[in-house]
Parts: structure tokens; C-alpha cells; sequence
């Protein structure tokens, strides 16, 4: 088996911000596996919050052997980004090699379409307004807060769409006095869920107290071995396949989530549609689903992902499994 790894990058439709910082463009890494002349392929996105870069990803995925298998790439890969796109791609040799669609594979039943969160950029409160109004048509917005200034953000955000859902991604910029703080402001203006409120490893603060809007993990949860720290914190986990290491851990995380209890978040890096594909069978029946990264770019892969007003939809054959 042979293993190509290339670095691609995407231009997005306009400035991506969040609290720690803007980009212009995603940059990603393509991982290809070939053998006996088929080829899959697969994507992840190196993530600086977890010590990934380009480079060190590289050299994970080309430091391993030419007979890996799902299986054993497990005991040679920890739960990251290499290890998604090789995963992801040794999925979609296997089906192509099988004539079978992935979740045939996977013993899943067919899957369908899913709302998908929309992601709005951080800015000043007016420009914010001004694209929750464009963005209005949407069933679910997401916005990305963590500074002290969220208040004024979020209130134009409502003003802008009044009948839309809205998630908060707090990007570990909170404390538990700042969500107990906000919480009645946040049940006021409707808002469904708020992602990661304190910083991983300093979120015991959570336990025991009142969460009128449910809290969700999402760099405090990355695989299975997770969920034992989450319990009384947290009422959602947010999956990411970036973070699980793969479609392969991402199905065991879902299932073993919600028999613990939790309901379940699907999210994205800023990638292609070769990223989101995968992830839109963990999605099935999802909470909550924000697989909008594709919507996020000037450009995509051939035979990309559709969205419609029924949501983000499976990969055809041709784009991925």
C-alpha cells in the first residue's frame, strides 16, 4: 500500500475570526491511500490548540508501515488529526474496493440530510448584526464568543435573526461565574446550547451547578477514554473527527456517549467537504450538527458536499466512501 500525504489550502469567502485569532484561508492535509490500484482518500486539519501542525502531521502519517490497517493504526497513532485522514481514507478505499457505500460497511443504516449550523464571524456588534440578518433564512446560527464583550454581539446577533436557533461556542474564554452570570440573558434570547464555557482541565467548576442552557465539551471530550471526566459537567459532547482520530473512533464515541447518558454534538475544523463527509454519518440524528465548513469557502473539492434547506447531505460516491 502506498501513502501520499499533500498540503492543500482553500481560500474562504470572506475573514474567519474567532476569539483567538483570524484566517483567510484553510489549510489542510490530503492523505491518499492506494493499493492494487484503487485509491481513497481522506482530509484533516492540523489544529495549533493541540500542538498539530502541517509539518508534525506529515511526518506521523509518513512514518507509518505500507500494511496499515484501520485496526492497527490505533496502537501506532494516538486520537488527532493524522490519524482521522488516514482513517478516513482507508474507509473509503475499503469501500471502493468493496462497490459498497461506507455506511454499508459500517452496518449503518443509509443516511440523510441534516440541519447544519451556520458559523458566524466574530466581530463588532452592528457588522455582527448585519450578517445574522443575511444569514437570517438560516434555521441555526452559531457564534463564536469568549470575550468580554459578548453581551452586545449576542443581542445584535437576535436582532438580526429573530426566528433562528442560536448556539454559542465560547471558545474556553468563560468562567463558571460569567455562564451563571449570562444564563438568564441566554435562556431570554433563546439561546439552545453553549460550547465549551471554561478552558479544558479547569472545568470542575461546572459540577453541581445550575445549567438552564445545556453545556457541551468539545476540546474537553477527544475519544471514549473522555467521557469518565465529563459526567456533571456537561449535557452534550462535540464530536469532531479531528479530535477522535477518525470516523472509526467517532461511531464508537457516539454510541458509547449517549449510553452515558450525553446528547450529541457533530462539528467541524474549517475544511472541505472531504472533511465534513465522513462526519455527516456520525451526524445521523445528531443534537446538534455543524458540519458548515464547506459553506465557509470560495472554493471546494469536485463533486462537493450539497446543502439545501434540508440540510448538509451525504457525500456522492465520487467525493468520498
Amino acid at each position: 500500500m502506498q501513502i501520499e500525504v499533500t498540503a492543500d489550502t482553500f481560500k474562504l469567502a470572506q475573514v474567519f475570526t474567532i476569539s483567538r485569532g483570524s484566517r483567510t484561508e484553510a489549510k489542510v492535509l490530503t492523505v491518499r491511500v492506494t493499493e492494487d490500484g484503487v485509491t481513497g482518500w481522506g482530509e484533516c486539519v492540523p489544529y495549533a490548540r493541540y500542538d498539530e501542525t502541517l509539518e508534525s502531521v506529515t511526518a506521523e502519517i509518513t512514518g507509518l508501515p505500507g500494511d496499515i490497517t484501520r485496526q492497527a493504526l490505533y496502537d501506532l497513532l494516538p486520537a488527532g488529526a493524522a490519524r482521522n485522514a488516514v482513517d478516513c481514507a482507508l474507509w473509503d478505499l475499503e469501500a471502493k474496493r468493496a462497490g459498497k457505500r461506507v455506511w454499508e460497511l459500517a452496518g449503518l443504516p443509509a443516511p440523510g440530510p441534516e440541519i447544519t449550523a451556520y458559523t458566524l464571524s466574530l466581530d463588532e456588534p452592528e457588522a455582527m448584526r448585519a450578517q445574522a440578518a443575511k444569514h437570517a433564512h438560516r434555521p441555526l446560527l452559531k457564534i463564536k464568543l469568549g470575550t468580554p464583550d459578548d453581551m452586545p454581539r449576542l443581542e445584535a446577533v437576535r436582532a438580526g435573526a429573530p426566528e433562528a436557533t442560536i448556539i454559542i461556542d465560547a471558545n474556553e474564554g468563560w468562567s463558571a461565574d460569567v455562564y451563571a452570570d449570562l444564563a438568564p440573558h441566554l435562556v431570554r434570547l433563546g439561546v439552545a446550547l453553549v460550547e465549551q464555557p471554561l478552558p479544558a482541565g479547569e472545568d470542575d467548576a461546572l459540577l453541581g451547578i445550575d445549567r438552564p442552557v445545556p453545556v457541551c465539551a468539545d476540546e474537553s471530550c477527544h475519544n471514549r477514554a473522555s467521557l469518565a471526566g465529563l459526567k456533571g459537567k456537561y449535557d452534550v459532547v462535540n464530536i469532531k473527527l479531528d479530535k477522535t482520530g477518525g470516523l472509526t473512533e467517532a461511531l464508537a464515541l457516539r454510541d458509547a456517549a449517549r449510553a452515558d447518558g450525553f446528547d450529541v454534538m457533530v462539528g467541524c475544523m474549517v475544511g472541505s467537504s472531504l472533511a465534513m463527509a465522513p462526519a455527516t454519518l456520525v451526524a445521523q440524528g445528531g443534537k446538534v450538527v455543524d458540519l458548515d465548513g464547506p459553506l465557509l469557502l470560495a472554493e471546494d473539492r469536485d463533486n462537493a458536499l450539497k446543502f439545501d434547506g434540508a440540510g448538509v447531505h451525504p457525500p456522492v460516491a465520487a467525493l468520498w466512501g
